[in-house]
């Protein structure tokens, strides 16, 4: 079994969490635009929708769709930025959890959220179980947004391939959050994807 990188990197620095917490606490703190991502997931979906940020992190989009209405649930593999996730951001069910063997209990979600280059930091022999986890949560009509950048040890062809063997199709592709069109030598990717 391949190892996932974001634990590999809080193993050989302990102190990486933290520093992760902290660095988005002062981009809140002085002003930046960190919501690109909620706004986008907000615009495809009614208020009150089932809400998944996969690889949820310290909270911060899971945590804005929440301030507008939404029902969201947040998985961590990363006990210390759930922790920071319900400090920062209570309402939320926050949750620790490794996404290849994501299991929640209920309805199907309206939209499951991966973005922050979430799917390159976990094991790549987990990356296609981690696709089918998304496909059996989504509720029917559901759709999993999906971000990462280029350069990053997943090509973008491995990652619509995996998705195709998911039962998943895209149905948008954007080189954005912002919503511009994904291009050949596009540097990013938010695939848009629905159930096959």
């Amino acid at each position: 079994m391949q190892e996932n990188l974001w634990l590999r990197r809080i193993e050989d620095n302990p102190g990486h969490s933290q520093w992760y917490i902290d660095r988005f606490r002062a981009m809140a703190a002085q002003g930046a635009d960190l919501n690109g991502e909620a706004r986008m997931v907000d615009a495809m979906v009614p208020r009150g929708s089932r809400i998944l940020d996969a690889g949820c992190g310290p909270g911060r989009l899971g945590g804005h769709l929440a301030s507008l209405g939404h029902e969201v649930t947040g998985v961590d593999i990363d006990p210390a930025l759930i922790a920071a996730a319900e400090q920062d951001f209570p309402g939320p069910a926050w949750r620790v959890g490794d996404l290849s063997q994501l299991s929640l209990p209920g309805a199907g979600f309206d939209v499951i959220v991966c973005a922050g280059n979430v799917m390159t930091f976990c094991a790549p022999s987990t990356r296609g179980e981690i696709l089918r986890r998304f496909r059996q949560h989504l509720a029917p009509g559901g759709r999993a947004v999906v971000g990462f950048g280029a350069g990053r040890g997943y090509e973008f062809d491995d990652f619509l391939g995996d998705a195709n063997r998911a039962d998943l199709v895209a149905d948008l592709l954007l080189s954005t959050w912002d919503l511009r069109p994904f291009t050949p030598d596009a540097d990013f990717v938010v695939a848009v994807l629905s159930a096959a």
